[in-house]
């Protein structure tokens, strides 16, 4: 049914990827010879998607996302994706936003700048201000813009399905990422949802474990004007971090320390979101971190999260540990802890590709060390031995890689071991007591407790069984299937040489005891029999090659 409800698009589509030269498509769509169908290369699959349009474009970004399936070059191509586009004109916006409101526009905003300050795919930003005064940020859906992605997500999910019927289908995952791409721009397109997460996450970071929370803000959402397709939160007045012009403060401060103190805010700030609340702004890249006029730092647009659960959490902070360490054995067995799904993976292979992927960092100071390079890097060794990791294990990956990359670029002194060994050790220390010792040491003098008490129980059951003969135990041995066999034959022909010297002396007794013709014709049968079977026994032992 979407075939025919999206010719149009399906033809442009067409004509996009021919004009890109995407060689596989090309042969593919003139009749030519096609081999096994491959991605095109990272450029290329940029330009389609950007010629594309809005939905390709965030379907792009999604992908960026996602190391655990793409190697790094489509990764760091995709990443450079921005769904820029020309604005609505502000008569149609002012629509949107009166249907949205339940009183006259003019009474809730007595000041709208119809200039947009950005606009995206999905949405447009306008500066206004409230009736007490209080400057707000609005966005605004675009009008019509939820048709559009109906219709594209139809089509994509139409494509998904008959690609994923491919071996080249399975390998990449088509229908699961088309899967997951429909499920965020629906959800996208609801702006209440953006509204929980930045309350979530400004609750969240009102509690500093390692930095001060009165240095990084999340704006305030006005919920009572806040609905599906308009979101009304606080003016953040700033520029974008890497933009900012620093200058000495009036505590003395100078430049160079100012930059560490932000950078060093920042890392802690996401360390924090990371590993102890789980749940994490996943897209900081330089537009969405703002610095303030007052030195504040900002997160914006909150669009995009994450979730990590504790036990991924505790898996994540001993693979920070054994990324610092070089230990390869110790990825493998962390990778196969994180995997989605039980499946079999041979652990020799991915100790060995660890290890030589590891081997190139030996000579590098920890001071060097790319660690997000080193987590995609991770990823990619375990997609390549056909481990299914969660998909969070990307937005993870991305949002550190995306962290790192700013602080470097807003501060390059900077000592990225420096600003996490102090984190690590904390992590530990927390993992190991938890947040109060004292309840720690109780819940454990408990456990400790409880199991004294049962112990003695336990090994009397024990015994009880093992002297009542119904304790049963089950071993599996793994390469005794050849000797039980070797066994089963040696048994066979040590009885079958018996009876073949049973025969014989049956025979023989039979024929030195009595003279009767009957007698006598009984014993020659028995001497033929044996004879026979005794030939075949030779045979038999001589063909098996295992006379000696």
């Amino acid at each position: 049914m979407f075939l025919t409800q999206t010719v149009p698009r399906q033809r442009e589509i067409i004509e996009v990827v021919l004009r890109n030269g995407w060689d596989y498509m090309r042969r593919l769509l003139t009749g030519g010879k096609t081999d096994e169908p491959q991605l095109p290369t990272p450029a290329v699959l940029k330009n389609i998607l950007v010629s594309l349009g809005p939905v390709y474009i965030k379907l792009g970004q999604l992908l960026s996302t996602r190391p655990d399936l793409l190697s790094a070059a489509y990764i760091e191509e995709l990443s450079t994706l921005q769904d820029e586009v020309p604005p609505v004109p502000w008569s149609e916006i002012e629509v949107v936003i009166r249907k949205q409101l339940k009183r006259p526009l003019e009474e809730v905003f007595p000041k709208i700048n119809p200039v947009p300050v950005a606009a995206g795919s999905i949405a447009q930003t306008h500066r206004a201000t409230l009736a007490d005064g209080r400057e707000v940020a609005l966005k605004v859906q675009r009008p019509g813009i939820d048709t559009t992605i109906a219709q594209d997500i139809a089509l994509i999910q139409g494509i998904a399905d008959l690609v994923a019927r491919t071996d080249f289908g399975q390998t990449y995952e088509i229908k699961s990422i088309a899967e997951e791409f429909t499920k965020a721009l629906e959800a996208e397109l609801d702006f209440t949802r953006e509204a929980t997460f930045t309350d979530q996450l400004r609750r969240n970071l009102a509690k500093g474990r390692w930095f001060d929370p009165q240095q990084i803000v999340v704006a305030e959402i006005h919920w009572h004007l806040t609905s599906e397709k308009l979101l009304v939160m606080e003016w953040l007045d700033g520029v974008p971090l890497l933009s900012a012009r620093l200058t000495n403060d009036n505590n003395g401060t100078d430049i160079a320390t100012q930059r560490k103190n932000i950078t060093t805010l920042l890392f802690r700030a996401f360390f924090q979101q990371l590993y102890i609340d789980g749940f994490f702004h996943a897209d900081p890249h330089p537009g969405n971190l703002f610095y303030l006029q007052d030195g504040r730092v900002a997160l914006l647009d909150c669009g995009m999260v994450g979730r990590l659960d504790p036990r991924t959490q505790q898996i994540l902070t001993e693979m920070l540990l054994a990324i610092v360490d070089l230990d390869a054995g110790r990825c493998a067995q962390l990778t196969l802890q994180l995997a989605d799904s039980p499946q079999p993976v041979i652990l020799a292979r991915l100790e060995s590709d660890y290890d030589r992927m590891l081997r190139k960092y030996h000579n590098v100071s920890l001071t060097n060390m790319n660690f997000s390079q080193v987590i995609y890097e991770i990823l990619q060794v375990a997609r390549n031995n056909k481990i299914r990791l969660p998909s969070n294990m990307g937005l993870y990956a991305k949002t550190l890689a995306n962290l790192e990359g700013v602080a470097r670029a807003f501060n390059p002194e900077i000592n990225l071991f420096d600003e996490v060994k102090p984190l690590i050790t904390d992590l530990f220390r927390r993992q190991l007591v938890g947040e109060n010792p004292v309840r720690s040491l109780l819940r454990t003098a408990l456990d400790l407790k409880s199991l004294s008490l049962q112990s003695p129980r336990q090994v009397e059951l024990l015994l009880d069984r093992v002297t009542s003969e119904t304790l049963r135990w089950n071993l599996s041995l793994h390469g005794l299937d050849g000797v039980r066999r070797t066994m089963d034959d040696a048994a066979n022909r040590l009885s079958f040489s018996i009876l073949v010297g049973s025969l014989i002396m049956g025979a023989a007794i039979i024929s030195t005891k009595t003279q009767t013709p009957q007698l006598s014709v009984l014993s020659s049968v028995l001497f033929a029999a044996a004879s026979l079977l005794g030939l075949w026994l030779i045979i038999s032992i001589l063909r098996s090659g295992r006379l000696r």
